[in-house]
């Protein structure tokens, strides 16, 4: 059975897109930590993400690089953190996530409960900044 990222990059599941090539697809956390928290994937259905091959891990990694550029250009924080965890969703992931302290990565925070539209108006930024 496919993983929810994957139904999500087949389209059967619907997502806040904010980047994607044929390779790699970026999408809105639904449960973010912070505003503009972002799940960079890689579109091959790998459960541990030192289980990919090295060019597609090297890939995702330059793919995630390109997205936190974005992300800084449209929300305003002082970095974006990056970091792979997450055991629940057997498909590999990294979370990117404006940071204005270390404290705004920590995962054990209430997630925010965010409006369809603040997070369609979210998405939309991180997409256009994407180069």
């Amino acid at each position: 059975m496919a993983s929810i990222f994957s139904r999500i990059v087949a389209g059967e599941i619907p997502s806040y897109k904010v980047a994607e090539d044929d390779r790699y697809y970026a999408f809105l956390d639904i449960n973010p930590v912070t505003e503009g928290h972002v799940l960079v994937i890689p579109k091959a259905e790998v459960d541990y993400i030192f289980d990919l091959d090295d060019d597609t891990l090297a890939g995702l990694t330059l793919f995630a690089k390109r997205v936190a550029a974005s992300i800084r250009s449209a929300i305003p924080c002082r970095k974006v953190g990056m970091c792979v965890l997450g055991l629940e969703v057997p498909h590999a992931h990294i979370h990117l996530m404006p940071l204005q302290s270390e404290g705004d990565m920590d995962f054990h925070r209430a997630k925010l409960q965010l409006p369809a539209e603040r997070m369609q108006e979210i998405a939309t930024s991180i997409a256009s900044n994407f180069k």
